[in-house]
């Protein structure tokens, strides 16, 4: 019986003597070396963070409190249970990423919780978009001298959503990832111009508010321990067996919730080959899961974009004109100046009418310039 068998065998029995709700088995995640699965991870608390074991207790502290909140009957304003990949028939969540073997997990985390915010907040499923990792860890962590593994491997999340909001990140066509360290050497040329800023973020310590959160503006950028046992999930709530031991600290988005089966669902990083096609699920109090996440408050619409012109929309007698952006939507040329709104709109309907793409400057969500 080779070493993995043996420990796969281990992971089952415990999860049948303890009662626990999920199932392992065999996956190319589990059947990696430890030190392969080790660099699966990277999140390290910050200096003013608690520690991996802090937050462990802290979120069981949350976990009891919620839980004598469920006992008192107390009314809440969030629903006992959401999904944000199936709200009315509509999945908000981006495709399942692989950060491979790079501790690059808080990038991957971050921006899955951007990128399906921005869906929720357009209330469409079908809006393209895709942040680069590379461009989030390998420039902004490493300028703050972070790296894939290591003394300096890995990196925790206010940092991760502060470069968010003060630099901006480019999209994967313009930097896309692959797991090795980079001097932020793969960036194309153009990159700036699909720059996206968020506005702000928030920390959230409590279920209830975790809840409403997610109900209402999107997901939430969560960090936990990881567990020995945890290589071994693939399905049903994930609740750590007794005999696991500590791996390391891990970060993934949460999606949705159950009230009934006290249970977040989370979005992973490591392929759709874990888990539930890339999801887990993972009890309420688990492994620090719920000490503290952070929600993104709103995406700056404003930049210098190049995309196609795909649609046009006029009434020159009132100066109201808008445009749509190939990956972007409608947005408002600016009127407030007579000469500059004709030109404005000279040259959109011309990119139109060629089929062609499109420079322009967005200051929230307005078009006030454009650039031949």
């Amino acid at each position: 019986m080779s070493n993995q068998t043996e420990k796969l065998t281990s992971i089952k029995s415990a999860i049948e003597n303890e009662g626990a709700s999920w199932q392992a088995g065999s996956s190319d995640i589990f059947e990696l070396s430890q030190e392969e699965q080790d660099l699966l991870l990277g999140y390290i608390p910050g200096d003013d963070e608690p520690s991996l074991e802090e937050k462990e207790e802290a979120a069981q502290a949350n976990f009891q409190e919620y839980m004598v909140m469920l006992a008192s009957n107390k009314a809440f304003s969030a629903p006992s249970s959401y999904d944000l990949r199936n709200v009315g028939g509509k999945n908000f969540i981006t495709p399942v990423k692989n950060q491979r073997s790079c501790g690059s997990c808080v990038a991957f985390g971050t921006i899955a919780t951007v990128e399906g915010t921005i869906r929720k907040m357009r209330n469409d499923a079908n809006y393209a978009v895709d942040f680069s990792e590379a461009h989030l860890f390998y420039c902004h962590a490493r300028a703050e001298g972070r790296r894939c593994s290591g003394s300096k491997g890995g990196w925790w999340v206010p940092p991760a959503m502060t470069a968010f909001k003060s630099k901006g990140v480019t999209d994967e066509a313009h930097y896309p990832y692959t797991a090795s360290d980079q001097d932020c050497t793969g960036l194309k040329s153009g990159w700036q111009n699909s720059v996206k800023k968020i506005s702000g973020f928030k920390k959230l310590t409590s279920i209830s508010k975790m809840k409403d959160w997610l109900s209402t503006k999107g997901p939430l950028t969560a960090c936990y321990t990881v567990y020995s046992d945890f290589y071994g999930y693939r399905s049903g709530v994930y609740r750590k067996t007794a005999g696991a031991t500590q791996r390391g600290g891990h970060c993934v988005s949460i999606v949705g919730y159950s009230d009934s089966g006290r249970y977040w669902i989370c979005k992973n990083s490591w392929g759709t080959g874990f888990g539930e096609q890339g999801f887990f699920k993972i009890g309420y109090g688990q492994c620090g899961i719920d000490n503290e996440v952070w929600g993104v408050e709103g995406i700056v619409d404003s930049g210098t974009l190049t995309k196609k012109v795909t649609g046009l929309w006029a009434n020159s007698s009132t100066r109201n004109a808008f445009v749509y952006l190939s990956g972007e939507g409608w947005k408002r040329i600016s009127n407030k100046n007579d000469t500059n709104f004709y030109i404005m709109l000279t040259y959109l309907a011309t990119a139109k009418g060629m089929n062609g793409n499109a420079t322009v400057k967005i200051s929230n969500g307005e078009i006030i310039e454009v650039y031949a």
